[in-house]
């Protein structure tokens, strides 16, 4: 237990070392309830990280901060719409995952991957090519992925 100089009052200090890789790395967690012991900081923590990412990618690609109505009904719409398009662009991207390895999401890959479809889409049409010949070459995912961010 310490005392913050910050927050003017005494809080409990978690100090982790992860020792795996070559270069340990270190995390200070803390927290203003002095009665926690370190495990329940460091599950808190462990489970607040998630919905930090939750937040993060409304933020920035469902536009939850975006609306400007002082309706709290209008909010309330906004604001479950946003998280509902996360949740689903989430879904359909874990309905999809058929690989061995672990599911992994990122927003801006998802986002990316429908804009290309969405490009590639356009493109057959307008052109009138074949769909047919295009969605069976062996090179249309590396196509349809360009841009996404490695997982």
């Amino acid at each position: 237990m310490v005392w913050s100089c910050c927050l003017k009052c005494p809080i409990r200090l978690v100090y982790l070392r992860d020792t795996r890789s070559k270069k340990p790395k270190i995390a200070l967690l803390f927290s203003t309830d002095i009665h926690l012991n370190a495990e329940q900081i460091f599950e808190y923590y462990q489970a607040r990280f998630p919905i930090e990412f939750i937040f993060r990618d409304a933020k920035q690609f469902t536009g939850l901060s975006d609306c400007q109505s002082p309706h709290p009904q209008r909010l309330d719409f906004h604001f479950n719409a946003s998280l509902t398009a996360l949740n689903l662009a989430k879904y359909q991207s874990y309905c999809s995952h058929s690989s061995t390895q672990p599911f992994v999401f990122s927003l801006a890959s998802y986002k990316r991957l429908e804009f290309n479809r969405h490009l590639l889409s356009t493109l057959i049409d307008k052109f009138d090519l074949d769909p047919n010949l295009i969605l069976n070459h062996p090179n249309f995912p590396s196509v349809l992925s360009y841009g996404t961010l490695a997982a």
